[in-house]
């Protein structure tokens, strides 16, 4: 942008805009922001979606319980975003129906206005969730985001229905409503990609050391983690989506204190055998008026969660400790026939959800909002992120933007609503269409190995296989259809350096594979980088 301040020397070397951070957000914002013609750089310390958005429930969703909270404004953006999201990429997000089971002992978490409000003016109702007022909520879910794409919600009768099946026969009455699921850490990365492609530099890897104000510049200090090289860039506006270490970053990188908190709260998962057959998913109120997820997950296996935990420190790594395992798992039990124990249990995860401090009495109450609090007093403008949910971060990204607007003159203006991110060019309904042309294209294609390729790359899939007539030219076979094709995409286009990257991020075929085939992509992605290290000297 020519209108900026000019600086003494050559100005090819500094950005508009630094983003610290490379999860949902700070991608999003840099995808956003080199869209509209700036010259961006974002720093990421580890892996893209290394925390907090890679451990979501991976749903696009209004967050019906908030409207509980009367967080209308939330849920009315969130509901909206659902389609235009979907849009964009029908590859890693598709429709879902949730099947809400309900009984006459359902009752409020204690502390929502809606409670508070019914105690009041119903106090019969002693806490009690009337189908009445779910009804109501559902109806508002249905129309306060224009919903066009995605069906209505429905009355369902439990008994001999595929829904009832795997239910405890208490269970008469059901509703179902639409969200969307989306696989979170394939949507970072997908921003990332776009965001490069349109200019931006990516830096993974590296991690913000310091960061000063210089007049009119911001002067940022960076190190590779894995080689220690530190390297100094410069940029007329800083943004902070730091996530979990928002705060940590304006104290001890940054030097500034801010009024502003967070409130990390931790969300555990746990993923067990397949627990049913059919394809949707179960939301389940508890006594205590908490809800949580059963959803069908990566074909053979179901997810649950989630836990809402105070987390003190973002340095220590989240974990679903035994009694959130306890607490899931006898949830869960209140409502399938087959009990759930510890050894249904195959993987658990944890992340920490960086939210804005409200003063809300209790985790659950803490708002889901986004907060953006820009700082232009000092000199260079810092904008930092407080809060959000992955939901909202395309809105977020056009707000932190706005916000910026005024520092940037001749902005562009937005664009990102419904266009498509890398491989996501195809209609909504077009997934089968997808699968059938690909093994169509390569019958050596299983069912299971297409469909994958598919709902992880959309129409680049192609270009992975590439001319291959059969799985022996794709390189190494391993395992679970993971093949050296694949794994140097990845290396090459998505910035994956370890088998933790492909195995947990870039896909979840860590659920698949054993301990000595792990090891053996380990040792080949080890192989390559090096050889690639050697041949760049």
């Amino acid at each position: 942008m020519k209108d900026f301040p000019a600086v003494a020397g050559d100005n090819s070397d500094i950005h508009d805009l630094f983003v610290i951070g490379g999860g949902i957000n700070g991608c999003g914002i840099a995808r956003d922001a080199a869209g509209r013609g700036l010259k961006v750089c974002l720093a990421e310390r580890d892996d893209l979606a290394a925390a907090t958005s890679s451990a979501s429930t991976k749903l696009f969703h209004g967050g019906l319980r908030y409207l509980e909270y009367f967080e209308f404004r939330l849920v009315r953006e969130s509901l909206i975003e659902r389609e235009v999201l979907l849009s964009a990429m029908p590859h890693i997000s598709w429709p879902k129906r949730f099947v809400l089971p309900y009984h006459k002992d359902m009752r409020f978490e204690s502390e929502t206005p809606t409670s508070r409000l019914l105690s009041t003016v119903m106090p019969w109702m002693k806490g009690r969730r009337p189908a009445w007022l779910i009804r109501l909520g559902l109806f508002l879910y249905d129309n306060l985001g224009g919903r066009k794409q995605l069906p209505g919600a429905a009355t369902l009768d439990l008994r001999n229905s595929p829904e009832g099946a795997p239910l405890q026969d208490r269970f008469e009455t059901a509703f179902e409503y639409s969200d969307c699921w989306v696989e979170d850490s394939r949507l970072v990365v997908l921003n990332a990609r776009d965001a490069e492609a349109r200019g931006a530099r990516i830096m993974t890897r590296t991690g913000v050391i310091r960061a000063e104000r210089k007049d009119d510049l911001w002067e940022i200090g960076t190190r590779d983690t894995e080689t220690g090289e530190l390297c100094t860039h410069y940029a007329r506006i800083l943004v902070n989506a730091g996530g979990p270490w928002v705060g940590d970053i304006l104290q001890s990188r940054i030097h500034i204190n801010s009024r502003e908190g967070l409130r990390l709260v931790r969300g555990s998962h746990i993923v067990t055998r397949k627990l049913y057959d059919h394809d949707k998913c179960y939301f389940f109120q508890g006594t205590d008026g908490r809800i949580i997820f059963a959803i069908p997950y990566e074909t053979d296996f179901t997810l649950i969660g989630t836990t809402d935990a105070e987390h003190e420190d973002p340095e220590v790594k989240p974990v679903c400790t035994p009694e959130e395992k306890r607490y899931l798992l006898d949830f869960a039990n209140q409502y399938f026939k087959e009990s759930l124990s510890d050894e249904d249990i195959v993987w658990t995860y944890s992340g920490v959800r960086p939210l804005y401090d409200d003063g809300a009495s209790s985790a659950t109450a803490a708002t889901r909002d986004y907060t953006l609090k820009l700082e232009a007093t000092g000199g260079a403008p810092l904008l930092n992120i407080f809060g959000g949910k992955i939901t909202t971060y395309r809105r977020l990204a056009e707000s932190a933007l706005e916000a910026l607007e005024p520092h940037v003159p001749g902005l562009k203006p937005a664009w990102t609503a419904g266009v498509a991110l890398p491989g996501g060019d195809f209609p909504v309904d077009g997934v089968e269409d997808q699968i059938a042309w690909l093994r169509k294209a390569y019958p050596f294609l299983t069912e299971f190995w297409a469909r994958r390729l598919v709902r992880a790359y959309g129409t680049e899939a192609a270009e992975i296989l590439g001319d291959a007539r059969g799985p022996g030219d794709l390189g190494p076979d391993f395992g679970a259809t993971l093949t050296g094709a694949e794994v140097s995409w990845l290396m090459e286009k998505e910035y994956a350096h370890t088998a933790e990257d492909v195995l947990w991020r870039r896909n979840k075929l860590g659920l698949r594979l054993s301990d000595g085939e792990v090891a053996v992509l380990q040792d080949w992605m080890a192989a390559r980088r090096a050889e690639e290290r050697a041949a760049a000297e």
